[in-house]
């Protein structure tokens, strides 16, 4: 007898508890689970293929612990590559902090995979523009941000590299903006994460001598309404959507290859090479804005939750960041979801570590409790015990625009930070000749005003002199003002306060003096950079006196400004940063993971500080405010060199009494005839000065810096050898 066809099973979530946030495929079906505890019901969206069409919309069936939980069984059919959103229910009262609009799906905030992109209409505000009080009715649906159901990825099969922290040089780089205009990189690959996966990338990385790569913002973003309309974007990547999804605009689009499958590749290549990957990652606030901004994700599943609130007013935000709004890692759903995102990036990538936007809002208190800095705070804590987290390399930005704000030295043992200081006291010493020579000296050795030795190592301090938000090198030297028109706010907005100089001409020029002039500063802030107690950062493009034209302030200008421009590349300042490292990793006495100590103390390297005639520093000479010049000898009677560096940042020649001993010059800040643009290491190698050997009495023209070196006996054992 033959029977009717059975009509499809009509699709429906099953009541399970589900472990992790976010879409998981497991052998029963796909788990979904999303934390809203003061939502009153939560819908699951499902759509076709391109994201458009809603093709079933599912009640979540269990809430426990404040988490919606359910399964979507096998037999439904549906699994990977399933395109879904949420729709969550519950009152609006902007007043207490609510603003749940069902009429809005919304983006999980544990999505791995991204479909589609804002566009910035008003479509995706959850409250009306004519009102700001009252919800909009409007589905936004059709062009919302959607998740894709995706697999783990295999754990990474290669090893971390090993990278001893003393020989770490950081440098940090734009995956869009090293390979752009990259003419030994396929037109295809430029600008994408295959870009810094090819072999052309690659090598220069190696060449170069960097050990570590810290690459600014990867994960999905949602550009500012505002930027849109003028076509701009948030080209840096700071306005985070998705933490857990690679940008799909950083995708090459090869056949065969995802944004996920094509950054884990581009890690791959990079730690096959030695080179180790840290993530610049943004936790402390999202693309949402302040309560006039879109309602993406967080914002309408659980505002109160997610956010800090302005305590006076909870239909406000307590901005701690400048972006509008700030996280609330003190709540642990939230802390939870933070937590899964850097996990998966180390499990499923491979990353080595992450450099924290903004830290000081990860560790601050409720806002309600005062929103001051813990440094014993909720998330600090949770990293350090965390066993896949707590031996990544893990630096802070260690501020943020709230009060108390600024916590350089501030943050737990084993943290590294961002030091402005160094940053600082180089350009002024340097550009500007108002830093003291004792303050050059603190940061020199380590700032140990900062990080104190009884707590911190002195790799513990990032030394940089340029960073992705500033002017370049190039930039520092050549204009004495900021130039941001570009960016649509009238150039107001950038750091005014730079330390900057243009030596007689604002911006490029064609004067053999002034060239000369920034090619010499350039050299000696370099060198001083990659010398200095702690770990040095390079910004991307600056060994290539990359320039932006004056901006300083370059995050939304994804196009020529930023990019690096290889054809134009500095190939003689590449070969000055080339022998600076080379020279780092030969005298190992220029990497040490401890603090420098003076002739009468313990063992270890021991550092004198001389006046420019020989004699030890005395306390007017280190106050000096005109005094830019004087010596540095580094000694540790274990290792076979001692060294000394010559330091000459004033205006006029100065004539150095070295100490005693034969003295080999080993590298100068002199810019020295290279001829030709060639790139491989034999020619560059070919045109580096030879060394000689000082005289007892040298003279260093004005913004000099030379580094000596001389042989210790093979049976030096003691103090008296370095003396």
């Amino acid at each position: 007898m033959n029977r009717p066809a059975r009509s499809p099973r009509p699709l429906a979530l099953r009541a399970c508890e589900v472990a992790v946030l976010g879409a998981q495929l497991q052998p029963d079906g796909v788990h979904f689970a999303l934390a809203a505890p003061h939502a009153q019901a939560v819908e699951l969206c499902l759509f076709d293929v391109t994201g458009r069409d809603e093709i079933a919309r599912l009640p979540m069936p269990l809430k426990r612990h404040g988490i919606w939980q359910g399964v979507l069984d096998a037999g439904s059919g549906l699994g990977e590559g399933l395109v879904y959103g949420w729709r969550v229910h519950g009152p609006w009262d902007p007043a207490s902090g609510m603003r749940f609009n069902p009429a809005k799906l919304l983006l999980d905030p544990a999505a791995r995979d991204i479909v589609g992109r804002y566009d910035g209409s008003d479509v995706h505000l959850g409250h009306r523009a004519d009102n700001p009080s009252l919800p909009d009715p409007r589905d936004n649906a059709a062009t919302a941000l959607k998740a894709r159901v995706v697999a783990d990825l295999p754990p990474p099969a290669r090893p971390r590299p090993k990278v001893d922290p003393a020989q770490r040089v950081i440098y940090e780089v734009h995956v869009k903006g090293f390979t752009a205009l990259h003419p030994d990189v396929p037109a295809a690959l430029r600008g994408s994460y295959a870009g810094l996966a090819h072999p052309a990338s690659v090598r220069h990385l190696r060449e170069l001598g960097v050990t570590t790569v810290e690459l600014l913002p990867v994960a999905a973003r949602a550009d500012e309404a505002r930027l849109l309309r003028m076509g701009l974007s948030n080209y840096w990547g700071y306005s985070p959507v998705a933490w857990s999804a690679p940008e799909p605009r950083l995708w090459s689009g090869q056949p065969g290859s995802t944004p996920r499958s094509e950054l884990r590749a581009m890690i791959d290549a990079l730690h096959a090479a030695g080179i180790e990957v840290l993530l610049d990652v943004v936790y402390n606030h999202t693309a949402e804005l302040d309560e006039n901004g879109p309602t993406l994700s967080l914002r309408g599943i659980d505002n109160a939750l997610y956010y800090q609130l302005d305590p006076h007013d909870h239909s406000r935000y307590a901005d701690f960041t400048g972006c509008g709004n700030s996280l609330n890692l003190n709540q642990p759903l939230v802390l939870r979801l933070v937590m899964d995102s850097l996990r998966r990036w180390v499990e499923e990538y491979g990353v080595d570590g992450f450099r924290f936007d903004l830290a000081t809002t990860l560790g601050r208190a409720a806002a309600a409790d005062g929103g001051g800095f813990r440094a014993d705070g909720a998330f600090l804590s949770a990293v350090a015990q965390d066993p896949v987290l707590r031996d990544r390399v893990l630096i802070a930005e260690p501020w943020d625009l709230g009060p108390g704000g600024y916590q350089v030295g501030g943050f737990p043992p084993g943290w590294l930070e961002w030091n402005d200081r160094f940053r600082d006291t180089q350009r002024g010493f340097w550009l500007r000749h108002s830093s003291t020579r004792g303050e050059l000296a603190t940061r020199l050795a380590g700032s140990s005003d900062a990080f104190a030795p009884s707590r911190r190592e002195p790799v513990s301090s990032v030394n940089f002199i340029t960073a992705h938000d500033g002017f370049t090198l190039r930039d520092l030297v050549s204009y004495a003002q900021r130039h941001n028109q570009a960016n649509g706010e009238d150039n107001r907005d950038g750091h005014g306060h730079n330390l900057s100089i243009n030596n007689g001409v604002e911006g490029p020029t064609d004067r053999a003096d002034v060239r000369l002039a920034r090619a010499r500063q350039s050299r000696a802030l370099l060198a001083v950079l990659l010398l200095s107690l702690g770990t040095p950062m390079l910004l991307a493009g600056d060994e290539l006196g990359h320039s932006q034209q004056g901006n300083n302030n370059a995050y939304c200008q994804d196009n020529p400004v930023s990019w690096i421009d290889w054809a134009q590349a500095d190939w003689a300042l590449h070969d000055f940063v080339r022998e600076v490292l080379a020279l780092r990793r030969a005298l190992p006495v220029l990497q040490s993971r401890h603090w420098w100590r003076d002739v009468a103390a313990g063992s270890g390297c021991v550092a004198r500080w001389l006046q420019p005639d020989g004699r030890p520093m005395s306390i007017d000479a280190w106050n000096a405010q005109d005094g830019g010049a004087f010596m540095l000898s580094l000694c540790d009677a274990a290792l076979p060199h001692a060294v000394l560096m010559l330091i000459n940042a004033g205006t006029q020649s100065t004539v150095f009494t070295l100490p005693p001993g034969r003295w080999v010059l080993r590298l100068d800040n002199d810019v020295h005839p290279r001829g030709g643009q060639a790139r491989d290491g034999a020619a560059a190698a070919a045109r580096s000065p030879g060394r000689r050997a000082l005289d007892a009495h040298e003279t260093l023209a004005p913004t000099s810096f030379w580094v000596a070196s001389r042989e210790l006996a093979a049976n030096a054992t003691t103090t008296e050898d370095c003396a």
